[in-house]
Formats: structure tokens, sequence, C-alpha cells
């Protein structure tokens, strides 16, 4: 769990060399949260196994089926679920399915042809999770790809992806937006999904995105939306699909001008669509409540305190 291979990537550019004092010297030492013990402890139960095949292209599946043996299968899947829940996904590992409580390659699909070409460039994703679209982006020839999450469990899921899959420049760190130093100036690419209706300021993260972009980058950003005019915006009181932390769900129209206002030209709304619990729902890998529990049971077209049902919309737009 160190970042060695990534700091050499970092500081042949002037600009994101700024990020190598933001990154965990030593894991083991500088965290103590949670269950990071046992987490430690799975990480370091991993059989080793060397995969014969990966694909980043069509999903991220490591290993072929019938690589390993059953006993290491075995050993494999409960390493993995003592790091659950898994909440980003699919991915597979030697024939082994670990199906997670969102169907991220959906998400994924909705937005990969409306976004520039990742070749050869460097990319950002504010709020990634255990990566799961890091290794998307990756797939699409990314020349790297920082990931960063500030909850703990998500970087040690990564690291146990990263136990069978080394080659590729992805990395994800413990990392919240607001510790990257500011005005970086510096990413070709920055992806905010599934974040902006958790910021209490969305402008202060709007801002944030866009100084993490070079002059003619591109962000993407994923965000719950609600249907209506320009200047429309729900402000949930209390809870919205039994989430406490969402602040903000602007319509559409809203979102464009925030996004206009905050310096964003080009700016384009690529996709639009109802959340569903075949998108995201309770599973093995993630075994809380979900998106089914979250609706109500009578109308599932509203949440059980009475808004209307998550809708997310995706939009791209250029840094001036």
């Amino acid at each position: 769990m160190d970042y060695s291979e990534l700091i050499p990537l970092l500081e042949d550019d002037k600009k994101l060399s700024r990020i190598v004092d933001t990154l965990p010297k030593d894991f083991l030492n500088d965290f103590r949260h949670g269950d990071f013990p046992g987490w430690v402890e799975a990480l370091r139960e991993l059989p080793v196994l060397e995969p014969a095949s990966f694909d980043l292209v069509d999903g991220v599946r490591i290993g072929e089926a019938g690589q390993c043996s059953d006993a290491q299968l075995a050993a494999l899947k409960r390493s993995l679920l003592k790091l659950q829940p898994w909440r980003k996904g699919p991915f597979e590992l030697f024939g082994m399915d670990i199906q997670t409580e969102w169907r991220s390659d959906w998400k994924w699909d909705r937005l990969k042809d409306h976004i520039s070409p990742l070749a050869n460039r460097t990319v950002l994703d504010v709020g990634c999770g255990n990566g799961y679209h890091c290794w998307r982006m990756a797939g699409a020839d990314a020349r790297f790809v920082l990931g960063v999450d500030s909850h703990l469990l998500f970087s040690m899921q990564y690291w146990a992806i990263r136990h069978f899959l080394k080659a590729p420049p992805v990395f994800v760190a413990p990392l919240a937006l607001e510790d990257l130093p500011a005005e970086l100036h510096a990413f070709d690419t920055v992806f905010s999904m599934g974040v902006l209706y958790h910021r209490r300021s969305p402008f202060g993260h709007l801002y944030g995105l866009k100084d993490c972009l070079r002059s003619g980058g591109e962000l993407v950003l994923e965000t719950l939306v609600i249907e209506g005019e320009e200047g429309m915006t729900l402000v949930p009181q209390g809870r919205y699909a039994r989430m406490p932390n969402v602040w903000f769900l602007p319509s559409c129209d809203t979102l464009h001008e925030w996004l206009k206002k905050a310096g964003f030209r080009h700016i384009r709304l690529v996709s639009v669509s109802k959340t569903t619990v075949e998108e995201q729902h309770t599973t093995e890998w993630m075994t809380f409540e979900s998106l089914p529990e979250a609706l109500d049971k009578d109308n599932p077209a509203i949440t059980i305190e009475g808004y209307p049902a998550p809708v997310r919309a995706i939009f791209v737009a250029e840094k001036p």
C-alpha cells in the first residue's frame, strides 16, 4: 500500500508534482479509523495469483475461470468479503463475480461515447469509491488515472484489486478534493460522479473541479437532478432516499446555469436516467439496505420521504 509507482508519474509534470506531498506516506501508521486492522489482515490473506489475462475495456475482468484451485478461490472470496460493503463494480476475478450494490458499468456505458477520448490523457476521478471507473478509464487508454475518495475502506478495496492487477497506471488515494493543492490546472479530464449533491456548497465543488483542470480540459459531471424549469432546486428537509447528507438537487436547466456561472463552456447534457432497483440493490457483497428500501412501497415513483425518486444526469463541459 504505497505510491512509489505513482510518484514518478506525477514528478514528470511540474503541475502534477504538487500532489506528491498530499499522498499518504505510511498507510500502516497514518490510518487507524474504521476496522483498519481487519482490512489490512484481509489484504494480507489474499492468495498469490498471477492472472493469465485481464480486460478493462468491456468490464473489469482479472484472470480466467479455472485458473486457480477451488481452495484458492474460496480463500479469495473470504478475504474480499471482509472488505464489504462493495458498492461500485461489478468485478470478475478468476471467474468469481463480485456483484456490487451499483451496476457502475451501466453508468460508464451511458457516458463513454459522449466524452473526449481518454487516450494519453491524465485523469482525475473525484469521489471514485473503490476505483471501478478508474480501471475503465485505463481501459480507454488514459495515460494515468488518479482517483480520490476520503472513505478509507474504498482505498482498501482498490488495493485488493491492485494486488492482482499491477500493470495499468491506476491509483486511488484516501483524499478529498479539498486535500489536493489549490489551483492545480493540471488534469486533461476530471470526473465527478455522485458527489455534487453531497456537497453543502455546490459552487465550491464546481470551482474546485475547475481548478484541477488545465485550460481546455474536460469536466464529466454526474449527479442527482429533479424535473423542472431553470431556477428550480430541491433542498431536502432531513433525508433523501434514506441518505442524510443530500443538500441540493437542481433541475437540469438549473445545473446548466450553475456550470455556466462557474465559468465552464460548451456545456452538454448527455444523459438523463431514472435509477432502477436493477441498477442499485442489496447483494451478497453489500448486505445493507439499498434503493428498494428507499422507495415508497406503494408508489416507487417517490422516495419514502415523499420526494421524487432518484434521477441522474450527466453533463460534459470544458474549461476555457
